[in-house]
């Protein structure tokens, strides 16, 4: 099918994928914060972002991307804005990180899954990442073969579902003894807020 070296992408993508950032920092965030369920939704919706940026490396719409600095610099605008959002939202929240109203968050878990994916899809270094990640285990002669990119692309993603499931099932156990600490949803709280912001500053500064 044109891919060369699996073994070592599937190991060299678990790696990046292990690699604590903005992902692993919003998964976590949902887990210990509004629990399992939510941890869950949002690991789906980041791993959908991770396949529209296969389509778009597929098609060579990410080439097209990196290369117009307007385009770029939407997308790395947009997706910084909204981490930056999601930032002031926590600092504003007066419930602290572990809401009493958890049902209220049971009911709006599907909103995990769209910010999961916004974060995703919006941030146009996994696109730069994809575009020197993929051709290094494409051969040649299939560079134009949009196959070998799909085929990397479900697979990082797959390996990505299960990586976040197991950290979604580790952090919501670690919130439970959270919880027992009063004063400890306040700091997380706070902490979390700058973390997004920090991150959307990041990717704001970020250039092609």
């Amino acid at each position: 099918m044109g891919i060369e070296n699996l073994t070592t992408y599937i190991v060299t993508a678990l790696f990046f994928i292990m690699t604590p950032g903005i992902d692993t920092v919003f998964v976590l965030n949902k887990s210990i914060g509004q629990g399992r369920k939510s941890g869950v939704y949002a690991a789906f919706g980041i791993n959908t972002g991770v396949l529209v940026h296969t389509f778009f490396a597929a098609l060579g719409l990410s080439v097209l991307i990196a290369k117009s600095t307007i385009g770029f610099s939407l997308i790395k605008f947009l997706g910084a804005g909204y981490l930056i959002y999601l930032g002031f939202l926590k600092l504003k929240n007066k419930e602290g990180f572990f809401p009493a109203d958890n049902k209220k968050f049971s009911r709006n878990s599907k909103n995990d899954f769209w910010s999961g994916f916004l974060t995703n899809t919006l941030n146009p270094k996994v696109a730069l990442f994809f575009l020197a990640f993929f051709p290094q285990f494409i051969n040649v002669n299939q560079m134009d073969n949009p196959i070998p990119f799909l085929l990397l692309g479900i697979t990082y993603a797959l390996i990505g579902i299960v990586w976040f499931l197991i950290l979604t099932l580790f952090a919501s156990v670690f919130s439970q003894k959270l919880k027992s600490f009063p004063k400890s949803g306040r700091w997380l709280n706070t902490l979390s807020g700058l973390v997004f912001i920090i991150m959307g500053i990041k990717i704001a500064l970020a250039k092609i």
